[in-house]
């Protein structure tokens, strides 16, 4: 089982659309997953509530002490992705705790690169002492096709010295459409962000991979 959480103490940018998309993939090619909202505004669960089909297994840990028992209560998922909360210090850290990988959105803006410093200097005191566990990556969120912030953004955030994911999820109206919906790109006619979500996914699974042969 591995465990995913999708953070940044920044409202807005991303978490849940990455969160309920990449759950819904590894869904989609046969792996159990269980989607994990922490956020005490419950985004995730409202996204699940809008309709009564959604195939995806969600439960609600909003609270630091709850996400301790997360390993036990989801053992016999082979996924679990966790719909990181904003500006709760103590809960984003319960989430690092017990991640295998940690995504962090940010949009092309200063500003979300600015709110990610903290994020980035626990994250690098945890893997001190654990051995560099959890692993880490940036992805760009929201960005607009045709323009050249993603690549100056990928550039301001080198300082961090954390890897970017290569795969970058656009600005597209299906997302928050299909939001609205309780639904997922997986179920619109928008084949560009079905490829991305999708090359996110291949990617992210090929980090997990990796780490789980070196440990071998």
């Amino acid at each position: 089982m591995s465990i995913i959480s999708v953070l940044n103490p920044k409202g807005g940018s991303g978490k849940t659309t990455i969160s309920t998309n990449l759950a819904r993939s590894l869904h989609d090619r046969g792996y159990s997953v269980l989607l994990v909202d922490s956020d005490p505004q419950g985004s995730a669960r409202d996204w699940h509530a809008t309709r009564d089909d959604n195939p995806l297994e969600l439960i609600a840990l909003d609270r630091p002490n709850n996400m301790k028992t997360l390993g036990t209560m989801a053992a016999n998922y082979d996924f679990v992705v966790i719909d990181g909360a904003a500006k709760l210090e103590d809960m984003i850290a319960a989430c690092i705790k017990v991640s295998d990988l940690v995504l962090i959105p940010v949009q092309p803006s200063p500003y979300d690169i600015w709110a990610a410093s903290d994020l980035v200097d626990f994250l690098k005191a945890r893997q001190e002492v654990t051995d560099g566990k959890p692993q880490a990556r940036f992805i760009l969120s929201r960005v607009v096709d045709g323009t050249r912030l993603g690549q100056e953004i990928r550039t301001a955030l080198d300082e961090y010295a954390l890897p970017v994911c290569t795969t970058a999820i656009a600005q597209r109206q299906v997302y928050p459409q299909t939001a609205a919906e309780g639904r997922t790109v997986y179920e619109a006619d928008n084949g560009k962000a079905k490829d991305e979500s999708n090359l996110l996914t291949d990617e992210i699974l090929g980090v997990l991979n990796a780490a789980r042969r070196e440990v071998a």
